[in-house]
């Protein structure tokens, strides 16, 4: 055998692994996305449940609180200034640092 049918060989032999490699790649990377994809669906599903579970609990703090509001206005209004000093203090305090 000459040397040019041995680089020939080893040409076609080489040509014929990088086929394979690439071939075990591309199903590599169709597995990944599929299983990304999957990753995703399960995250909006579970994401969707979560933000339901908050709106109904921010709609039953808001009856709450309005509830009150109404029982005890003005306890409420008290709280509410009580709260925006409190605030007020505490940002004054912070900015002179």
């Amino acid at each position: 055998m000459t040397v040019e049918a041995e680089v020939a060989d080893t040409a076609k032999a080489a040509e014929k692994s990088l086929k394979d490699a690439e071939k075990s790649i591309r199903g590599l990377v169709e597995r990944l996305e599929h299983g990304l994809q999957e990753v995703l669906e399960v995250a909006r599903e579970r994401s969707k449940v979560y933000a339901e579970g908050a709106g109904e609990q921010l709609e039953t703090a808001q009856k709450y609180v309005t509830e009150r509001v109404q029982e005890k206005p003005l306890t409420a209004t008290a709280a509410a200034l009580g709260v925006g000093l409190l605030i007020g203090v505490l940002l004054a305090s912070s900015s002179r640092r």
